[in-house]
């Protein structure tokens, strides 16, 4: 079938001098230069005839086209989705509010204005029910009613898609509050002694909460456990993965379960929660003993870890195993001793700090940029030293936008 081209005033002609369906298209959305584009299903030859001359007598510009099936509208449909559509709910191949679900299953984001006949305006008041925006009655119609209806109708839809989008975007931080109180939780100390500076920053480019997590808890005998650890990817299933390792986690440390056999739980619950088999864990948990100077680590393909000291700030990475879930059930993962002198204290942090990228190329911070900027830090106080970190670690990300992934950071010394 040959399709000639839309008039914007009007329909397109086949050869029995009635508007047809075009191959370019159904028209831009949202009234583009200011001429909305409406696709008319009917089947009736002369009502369709009607609809051209309600345009050609308004003030309204169209780019009107006309398919006579639901079939034909749901084949021009898939190539282009029109600001309304005028819909006859009398078709060979849809009827009523049958024609009304088919036509906004297949473009939900287009206005819909139902044609009814004279003695259907409790149809059409259905079909506004079922999801229409608008009904015309076939015959009392004027152009500037018409006008007023097609105009409105696409303003309705604009305002309902807006809502839509609105409540979904704040279910969605409502969520991830939830998600991110899960992820980072006060600490749980039972005396003093011991100073914990947490701090948690999203990335820039996601509005997905990420699996970022941390926690701390200091045992009946006062002996100080810290977590942190981070879920790969991005995502509601990643943070929730996160809350359950970190709520685990502190029922480990709260039953007497530290060390590898820890770890080794860990990993059982993340094979056994997460939703795909390529996602993974790290993490790096740390024992202290108050008024002990060695600290006992396991780290699970996690990164390194700053100390800081009097004389300046280290980088250390000690001895460890591999991420969560990389091989499960077969990894080993040792325990590292490392000493912590009076005064000195741990830095703990997930990879976003030193990930971002420096100026406009695609150099990163890395570790040795990270570890630069902290000794340039060394003398301030805890509280100080961590914000510090954080603003001059996204000050050179500022050219790209800032920190890509999510930031936790824990500071922990005691006495």
């Amino acid at each position: 079938m040959v399709m000639p081209q839309t008039r914007t005033d009007g329909l397109p002609r086949n050869d029995d001098g009635i508007g047809q369906r075009n191959d370019d298209g159904i028209g831009q959305p949202s009234w583009v230069s200011g001429e909305p584009a409406v696709l008319l299903v009917e089947d009736d030859a002369g009502d369709a005839l009607l609809v051209e001359e309600l345009v050609a007598d308004s003030a309204l510009k169209v780019r009107l086209t006309w398919v006579r099936s639901m079939a034909e509208a749901v084949e021009a449909l898939a190539t282009e989705v029109p600001d309304c559509i005028l819909l006859d709910l009398h078709l060979a191949d849809a009827q009523g509010l049958e024609a009304v679900s088919r036509v906004r299953a297949s473009a939900d984001q287009a206005a819909v204005v139902v044609l009814t006949g004279l003695a259907e305006e409790e149809t059409g008041l259905a079909a506004v029910a079922a999801g229409a925006q608008d009904y015309l009655v076939k015959g009392r119609v004027e152009p500037e009613l018409f006008v007023r209806a097609v105009r409105y109708a696409i303003q309705r839809k604009q305002s309902e898609r807006a809502a839509v989008a609105l409540q979904a975007s704040r279910l969605q931080a409502q969520e991830n509050a939830r998600l991110e109180r899960g992820l980072l939780p006060r600490p749980l100390l039972r005396g003093e002694g011991v100073e914990v500076v947490t701090r948690y920053r999203p990335g820039r480019a996601h509005a997905l909460l990420g699996g970022d997590f941390y926690d701390i808890v200091q045992g009946a005998d006062g002996t100080v456990h810290a977590l942190i650890g981070d879920v790969s990817g991005h995502g509601p299933d990643e943070a929730a993965l996160g809350v359950a390792l970190r709520i685990a986690w502190r029922t480990l440390v709260l039953t007497g379960v530290t060390g590898p056999d820890q770890v080794a739980r860990l990993e059982e619950i993340l094979v056994a929660e997460r939703t795909r088999s390529e996602v993974f864990a790290t993490l790096v948990t740390l024992s202290a003993v108050p008024g002990q100077r060695s600290v006992r680590l396991v780290r699970a393909g996690h990164h390194g870890l700053l100390r800081r000291t009097g004389g300046g700030v280290e980088w250390l990475e000690p001895p460890g195993g591999p991420a969560l879930g990389v091989v499960p059930g077969l990894a080993r993962w040792p325990v590292a001793e490392m000493t912590v002198a009076e005064g000195a204290s741990v830095v703990l942090f997930t990879d976003g700090l030193f990930e971002g990228h420096v100026g406009r190329g695609q150099e990163r911070l890395g570790e040795d940029g990270l570890l630069a900027l902290a000794r340039e830090c060394t003398d301030l106080p805890a509280e100080e030293f961590v914000d510090a970190l954080i603003v001059r670690a996204e000050g050179l990300a500022e050219q790209q936008g800032g920190l890509a992934d999510d930031v936790a950071v824990m500071h922990l010394s005691w006495d």
